[in-house]
């Protein structure tokens, strides 16, 4: 960490250039339905695209850029869905069956046993639910054209010629612009084994196969030198899709076993090359269901990482920011508060984003802290505001060093 500047990041997903999507759309299915074909003639395609992706992070400020997660694709152009969807291209085990997130039924939870819901049940949804179906509201939600698959089998690693893919792509990129390293982002356990489960016996056996077959993945991204991002919006999103609403002590109980396999799958590696990644989900919502992070920021904090991502600019969590009054970040802990926000069109003045950090700086200290995105903005906004959004998150940060340095 830098002693005289506040380091800027983001939170993974950028907007891909419109030669990657035509590109991605284009690719031919395997014979499993999800997994996309590689060829050499998109491979130099794709590396180039980072290249100069890491460049334009560099033009905007970033000084720990990431690939846009340009190498995540899945079966669609849209950006945004393969931060998830992307390991069905990597892991083993999985099969089309035409049950997926959409078309479970709905199971209703009850005291001491939490269990999720299908996604049309949440309970955002399930309230504004003419906001959510009304294609004018601009949040509408319905079926995604991504086919989500079923665990089906013994679930298995064969993600590395991608992954080995997505580390030299970032490595072009950051020697290209002179830069010392990087971040890939990784999905977590938890999250991975929130698709039906046809096979293990228990939800639990589920999610440690999960982290048994992500563990390679983070190993390999951590052995490159670079730094892992492990995504996990589920330890603060499955809250709504849990329906009735369960108690507090109840969804903590449902989550600790998520983060205690994530940390098994973690272990060995430094945790200065691990950052989590936390969310309330980045959907255009009302999100008046989301969980208070006072209910969850020990179990973030209780991850094997050294840095921790979290919203804390969108206008659901700016709030609480305040939590850093009465919780310590434990010594040699940095955090990477989103201070702008994917969830608005506005584009932050870079004095807000200066505010926004300055508060951090002023509760953890300024050499705690990282200035980073509430969430991915590939696919939640318009390329070109993206980029001004990066653009004045840079500018923000390099003004709010000149006041704490």
């Amino acid at each position: 960490m830098s002693d005289s500047s506040i380091p800027v990041s983001h939170a993974g997903s950028l907007p891909r250039t419109e030669e990657l999507i035509v590109a991605n759309a284009a690719r031919e299915l395997e014979s499993d339905g999800f997994t996309l074909r590689r060829t050499a003639e998109f491979e130099e395609l794709l590396t180039q695209a980072v290249v100069d992706l890491v460049a334009r992070q560099q033009q905007h400020g970033v000084t720990i850029p990431g690939d846009g997660e340009y190498g995540h694709a899945m079966t669609s152009a849209v950006d945004y869905g393969a931060w998830w969807s992307y390991v069905f291209q990597r892991v083993g085990g999985l099969e089309l069956t035409g049950e997926d997130l959409f078309s479970w039924p709905h199971v209703e939870s009850r005291p001491g046993h939490v269990q999720l819901t299908n996604m049309l049940h949440r309970r955002d949804w399930v309230r504004f639910k003419e906001a959510y179906s009304d294609p004018r509201s601009g949040i509408a939600t319905g079926k995604t054209a991504t086919a989500f698959p079923s665990t089906t089998g013994e679930l298995s690693w064969r993600g590395q010629a991608a992954v080995d893919s997505d580390i030299a792509n970032l490595r072009a990129g950051l020697d290209a612009a002179g830069m010392k390293t990087g971040f890939l982002t990784s999905l977590s356990p938890g999250s991975g084994a929130r698709i039906p489960n046809r096979h293990y016996a228990s939800e639990e056996e589920h999610i440690w196969a999960w982290a048994a077959v992500m563990r390679h993945e983070y190993q390999t991204i951590t052995d490159a030198g670079l730094i892992v991002q492990i995504d996990d919006p589920s330890v603060a999103e499955n809250w709504d899709q849990i329906s009735p609403e369960p108690t507090v002590e109840d969804y903590r109980a449902f989550t600790q076993i998520r983060i205690d396999a994530l940390n098994w799958a973690l272990q060995g590696i430094p945790e200065e090359q691990v950052r989590f990644h936390l969310c309330w989900g980045s959907w255009h919502g009302p999100h008046t269901t989301d969980i208070e992070f006072r209910h969850i920021v020990d179990l973030m904090l209780g991850v094997n990482a050294k840095y921790y991502s979290f919203e804390a600019a969108n206008v659901r969590h700016e709030h609480e920011y305040r939590i850093w009054e009465e919780v310590a970040l434990p010594e040699g802990k940095v955090i990477a508060p989103g201070v702008v926000s994917h969830a608005t069109n506005v584009v932050e003045h870079p004095e807000l984003v200066a505010q926004r950090i300055e508060r951090f700086a002023r509760l953890v200290g300024p050499e705690n802290v990282i200035a980073s995105t509430d969430c991915g903005l590939g696919g939640r906004l318009h390329p070109q505001i993206a980029h001004a959004k990066l653009e004045t998150l840079g500018q923000g940060a390099a003004l709010a060093s000149r006041r704490l340095f």
